[in-house]
C-alpha cells in the first residue's frame, strides 16, 4: 500500500530546499506543513495496519484479529479523509480558475 508516496514526494518538491514552503505568506506555509503532516500520518497508519496484518498472519503472540481489523479500518478511514480533502482542494482550485477576472 504505497499510494501516498507520490503525493509526499510532490509535496516535498513544492517546498523549498530549506523545507519551508515556497508560498509568500505564512498561511500558505502553515497549510503545506499541516497537509504534509496529515499525509505522513495517513502513510504511517497504512504501514502500521499492514504490519499488524502480517503479524497476525504469521501467528505472532499478542496480535489478535480484532487489533488487525481495527488498524486496517483506521488506515482506511484516514485514506478516505485524505481523498476527500484532496477533492475539496481540487474543487476550490477549479472554482478559483473559473472566476472572471
Amino acid at each position: 500500500m504505497e499510494p501516498i508516496q507520490p503525493v509526499l514526494s510532490a509535496l516535498a518538491a513544492l517546498q523549498g530546499p530549506s523545507g519551508a514552503a515556497a508560498a509568500p505568506s505564512t498561511g500558505g506555509a502553515d497549510f503545506m506543513k499541516a497537509l504534509g503532516e496529515a499525509l505522513n500520518k495517513t502513510d504511517a497508519a497504512q504501514t502500521h495496519a499492514e504490519n499488524v496484518a502480517k503479524a497476525y498472519q504469521m501467528g505472532e503472540a499478542g496480535v489478535s484479529l480484532e487489533s488487525s481489523m481495527i488498524a486496517m479500518q483506521e488506515a482506511n478511514i484516514s485514506l478516505q479523509f485524505a481523498v476527500q480533502v484532496r477533492n475539496k482542494v481540487v474543487s476550490a482550485y477549479h472554482d478559483i480558475m473559473n472566476m472572471p477576472v
